[in-house]
């Protein structure tokens, strides 16, 4: 099969390094004893020839052709170490030419060599096999309980209706700690003015203290709060009354927003007793709160004995506008009322159904364990994030036969968790992958003819810290896929590159962002209109097709796909203008469903598990070679599009006859905007960045500030100097007066250069000067004519420079040589220019000739 390969197997071979380690490896721990071949001087014939001869011997007892030469098998030798020897052996007779440059081609059944490499050796595995995983690692301001939070999975035998309101909701009256009692509060919670900085397992060092308040005895009832665990949000717990609490959501992380996701725990229950929780800081002024969503509850005594979880609780529920605030926005309150099952339980509160890092990381050990999974799936880490956690990429595909086959493979990249608080898009993400890994026939084909680029947690640094939509970098990473700040989003900036890479190797033929909604309900996509009339409304065909899959989750009609400029920097529009027509944020409600048989009903984690599903159906509908489908889509959009455009039309009261021109009319006018969406701006710098500049703006002020009072000083004291300097070197007083020109000693003088060379700094605040008949009329007693006071006054200086150093000549440069049609204006201040070159950065200018009378230097 390769000549080249078979006639270098002929001559003397070397030693395969991996083989040789291996093999010594192998015998220290006993699996081979021998005599001689490993020990030799020769390294050519110690190292690689008796070692292959070894290798490719059939393992037995003893050694019949070669006394010296024993092998023993072990009897605690495991399967894997079987494997790992045969691989060895039945490689390193083809592998063993120096000229191959890779070591690591691949045999067919008939022990043929595949031009093909095998996969890279796990030598630094990403998920251990057994024991525990990658502790999540958390900023070191952050105190972290040491328990392990964990909830099993159930789906409700009953759908889980919305609160119907009654009307007789209360609306909250705030009393604030200042009347109530505190009994939980976070100590340090980094906010807005601080960055993050470093990261440990475990946070914030030290001993970790009890923020709950102490029980006096057992018939004390008052709840104790916990939120120091992984995702959990609660800054604060104030008592009001016996059963009453008003709660405070702890912010982002470094900054002073974004307050939605809560997630913390209660304990001391009471069974009978109805208590009321009234979360006081919420920012948004819509919530599907107002729609007849319940908070999420989770009893640990029902979960361990009765294998219940995660349920829909809380009447009385009411959302609206608080009577507090920060005095820069207002604060909007959600207040609901519950009746715990058991005494003394322990219980969770939470925005939505929770998923962690860890699960996610548990999930992924799942799959690296399982060996058929793990022939086309495979785990990558893409980059680490801000505080060292890894952002997982999974590949998923068949392997193909061909490398034909391999390039023709389009490519389809899924991402979740962009915004921390949005567990939603995870539990999609979980359905999609738990159909796309098993073996389905549906699946396989997918796996055959697609490439899937899967990044199931895109932020994990803000789901560990609980935060609802901003990274470490106090940033929104949905506005930040433009950015150039690798090591301040790295998270962003490695999955663009990643894509990038990937539309230079082949087509991408769907890219979409999973996401969660807080303002409405269903479930529905946010795409980009295409420009180009040859795709016309082709980027509405999946959503469509979706929708028809999934008709009781996905509204078509809450689809959007105006491209806004304040979502320029949102994944999907920037993926779409690198290239990807079908480029999508998922938008999946943090509610329910008002479509079909799950009319006003709550999604839970099947529902949504079973949306992925459909996403696979629907890239297989897509993608069907037979374009009835496609084009059954297409004809049914032209019909809505008219439809939306006649209705349009009628809004403004205006008529207009569709005929062939109605196509040229821009989508973008007919589509409202996605203001309605859970969107926020650009918040510009990373919170570390913004530091840094604000420090600098800081000193810079305090230099300008200290630079402005030393030149007004200097300014004054060099009209001192220059009078002074008048009067005490040159003598001017007594030959001024007896030539009637003290007067114009007063003040320094102001020159004038050439008009031909006049600089603009030094000439715009003058006054116009003194001619020499106006100087003579003004002096008109006087009969010394000034040149000869500037003779008398150079040779006076001459002489008394010769007395004071001996043998110095002094002279008149050039540049101060006499200009006589040049006159000192009188009462004039100096303007000097603050370019203390200005000649030089002219370019050898002509120079400036100022009058003999004034010849001193400046400090």
């Amino acid at each position: 099969m390769f000549p080249a390969l078979e006639t270098e197997l002929k001559q003397e071979t070397l030693p395969d390094p991996y083989e040789d380690f291996m093999y010594r490896h192998l015998r220290y721990y006993g699996y081979f004893k021998a005599t001689q071949g490993f020990t030799g001087s020769n390294p050519g014939r110690g190292h690689g020839t008796a070692h292959q001869a070894t290798l490719r011997r059939r393992p037995t007892c003893h050694n019949q052709k070669d006394p010296q030469l024993k092998y023993t098998r072990p009897t605690c030798l495991s399967s894997t170490v079987r494997r790992q020897i045969e691989a060895v052996s039945r490689g390193s007779l083809l592998l063993s030419s120096p000229l191959l440059k890779s070591r690591q081609l691949l045999h067919n059944d008939f022990g043929e060599v595949n031009p093909r490499l095998r996969e890279p050796r796990d030598l630094f595995a990403f998920l251990p096999s057994s024991g525990p995983l990658q502790a999540p690692r958390w900023p070191i301001e952050c105190e972290v309980i040491k328990e392990n939070i964990h909830h099993i999975e159930w789906i409700p035998p009953q759908p889980e209706y919305f609160y119907q309101p009654t009307g007789n909701e209360k609306v909250p009256e705030i009393v604030g700690e200042e009347e109530g009692t505190v009994v939980y509060q976070l100590d340090s919670v980094p906010t807005e003015g601080s960055y993050f900085t470093s990261s440990r397992v475990g946070g914030k060092r030290g001993i970790i203290k009890d923020l709950a308040v102490t029980l006096q005895g057992p018939e004390d009832n008052a709840l104790l709060f916990e939120s120091r665990f992984e995702s959990g949000n609660l800054q604060k717990a104030v008592r009001v009354d016996t059963y009453e609490y008003e709660l405070t959501l702890r912010t982002d992380l470094y900054t002073n927003k974004y307050t939605q996701w809560f997630y913390f725990r209660v304990q001391n229950t009471r069974k009978d007793a109805t208590y009321r929780f009234t979360i006081v800081n919420l920012l948004k002024p819509k919530s599907l709160y107002t729609l007849g969503m319940k908070p999420l509850m989770y009893s640990q005594l029902d979960a361990d004995t009765h294998n219940i979880g995660w349920r829909r609780e809380g009447s009385e529920i009411k959302y609206c506008k608080s009577s507090t605030g920060d005095g820069q926005q207002p604060f909007y309150c959600l207040t609901w009322t519950i009746q715990f099952p058991h005494d003394q339980d322990t219980c969770f509160f939470a925005h939505f159904y929770p998923y962690t890092y860890t699960d996610l990381q548990c999930y992924l050990l799942s799959v690296a364990n399982n060996p058929v999974q793990a022939q086309f799936c495979k785990l990558r880490t893409l980059c680490r994030s801000l505080a060292g956690n890894i952002v997982y990429l999974l590949t998923i595909t068949n392997p193909s036969r061909t490398p034909q086959e391999a390039a023709a493979k389009k490519a389809v990249v899924l991402s979740a968790r962009v915004h921390p608080g949005e567990s939603n898009g995870s539990w999609i993400m979980k359905g999609f992958l738990d159909f796309i890994l098993s073996d389905s026939p549906d699946a396989q084909l997918l796996r055959n003819i697609f490439v899937f680029k899967v990044v199931p947690m895109l932020n994990p640094d803000g789901v560990i810290v609980g935060n609802s939509r901003c990274s470490l970098a106090g940033r929104d990473l949905n506005r930040h896929y433009k950015t150039i700040l690798k090591d301040s989003f790295p998270c962003i900036w490695y999955t663009r590159n990643m894509i990038k890479r990937l539309l230079e190797e082949r087509e991408v033929l769907l890219y979409c962002d999973f996401h969660g909604h807080s303002r409405k309900n269903n479930i529905f996509l946010y795409g980009c209109n295409n420009n180009d009339r040859k795709y016309w409304l082709h980027e509405r065909v999946f959503p469509l097709m979706l929708s028809k899959n999934a008709p009781d989750k996905f509204s078509f009609h809450s689809c959007n796909f105006k491209v806004q400029r304040c979502k320029e920097g949102t994944g999907r529009v920037v993926m779409w203008r690198m290239g990807i027509l079908n480029s999508y944020t998922m938008e999946s409600t943090f509610g329910g469903s008002t479509l079909g048989n799950k009319r006003d009903t709550h999604f839970t984690t099947e529902d949504l598990k079973s949306l992925g599903h459909q996403v696979c159906d629907t890239l297989l509908d897509f993608c069907d070679p037979d374009r009835a489908k496609f084009m059954q889509c297409l004809e049914e959009l032209k019909e809505l599009l008219q439809q939306e455009i006649h209705k349009k039309f009628n809004e403004l009261g205006q008529d207009m006859e569709l005929e062939g021109n109605w196509s040229d009319i821009s989508l973008s006018d007919i589509e409202s905007s996605t203001s309605g969406s859970d969107s926020s701006l650009s918040d510009g710098l990373p919170a570390h960045l913004l530091n840094i500049a604000r420090e600098l703006n800081k000193k810079k002020r305090l230099y300008k500030k200290k630079k402005k009072k030393p030149l007004q000083t200097r300014k004054q004291r060099n009209e001192q100097y220059q009078k002074n300097s008048l009067m005490r070197e040159f003598k001017l007083t007594d030959v001024a007066e007896r030539a009637g020109f003290a007067s114009t000693l007063q003040k320094p003088h102001a020159f004038s250069r050439n008009s031909k060379n006049t600089s603009s700094s030094m000439v715009r605040n003058e006054k116009p000067r003194l001619n020499e008949s106006q100087l003579n009329a003004r002096d008109k007693d006087t009969s010394l004519d000034p040149s000869n006071v500037t003779a008398l006054i150079l040779s006076q200086s001459k002489e008394r420079t010769q007395r004071e150093k001996p043998g110095f000549t002094a002279s008149c440069s050039a540049k101060r040589s006499t200009n006589r049609s040049q006159e000192p204006a009188r009462d004039m201040k100096p303007s000097w220019s603050r370019n203390r070159y200005p000649v030089a950065k002219r370019g050898r200018a002509t120079l400036t000739v100022y009058p003999s009378l004034h010849v001193y230097t400046y400090p």
